[in-house]
């Protein structure tokens, strides 16, 4: 890693960390609100046998996921927009950075984002009183929140690339990313759907990383950790490649 890379880098981190309370603390704030109203309200009309573990509990892996792929998917593509926008992304492109330098500049700063997020809304739920949370293996745990949010931060990037308006990146989070989400399990155990609606969970790739961080902090295996593994790294490898090929050749961006 050259000092170009290592400065550009350190620009996307330091972006959302020194506007940490717009970046961090909504994301945080909006977890425990969905906790405090579907774990704390519902929850506790809710059988344990119904999910191996109480409802709070159950759907915490969930609410971290959707944290990771909002935050780490918004960095990313809101930094590329606001440099076209602001029309200094020529600067970038004329910086000593090869196409794929860049592409994982502003990757890596959004997987941060995601992680951090990620990691703390785990972290949150574990010291809350009333709560039986707890994360059972760690090191799947981060290599889960940290392929995820690798993925959407890398979607991000091509998001970025090509959208020609903000409402463009705002469009695949709202009537995208958000129904994919309440619709990979976040609230429900796969169990309780009808075959035809198990079948059409299964073709959702969030579904399947939901689970894999279930299973990760709560042993609950629904469906195949490795299956959940190998896809996540499988879209990660995919988007980042696509990430960098755009900016090699320059696509929507060299005028």
């Amino acid at each position: 890693m050259n000092i170009e890379f290592l400065t550009f880098l350190r620009r996307e981190i330091y972006r959302f960390m020194v506007l940490y309370k717009q970046t961090i603390v909504p994301a945080l704030l909006s977890s425990l609100l969905y906790i405090l109203v579907f774990g704390e309200t519902l929850g506790n009309k809710i059988p344990k046998e119904y999910f191996a573990t109480s409802y709070m509990s159950f759907i915490v892996p969930g609410l971290a996921m959707m944290s990771v792929i909002t935050q780490s998917y918004q960095n990313s593509a809101s930094s590329i927009m606001q440099a076209k926008y602001l029309r200094f992304i020529e600067d970038i492109l004329i910086a000593p950075l090869s196409g794929l330098q860049v592409s994982l500049g502003y990757i890596i700063g959004g997987a941060m984002r995601g992680l951090i997020c990620g990691w703390a809304i785990l972290v949150m739920c574990i010291i809350m009183p009333n709560t039986d949370f707890n994360v059972d293996n760690w090191f799947l745990t981060m290599l889960y929140l940290l392929t995820v949010s690798w993925t959407f931060s890398a979607f991000g990037v091509i998001i970025g690339v090509i959208a020609k308006s903000w409402d463009e990146i705002g469009s695949f989070s709202n009537f995208i990313f958000m129904p994919m989400t309440f619709l990979g399990g976040v609230f429900y155990s796969l169990e309780m759907l009808p075959n035809w609606a198990q079948n059409i969970s299964l073709i959702n790739p969030i579904y399947w990383m939901i689970s894999g961080l279930r299973y990760s902090t709560l042993s609950i295996e629904e469906i195949s950790n490795v299956t959940s593994l190998v896809i996540c790294l499988s879209f990660s490898t995919l988007f980042t490649i696509i990430a960098s090929y755009l900016f090699k050749t320059g696509y929507k961006i060299k005028s």
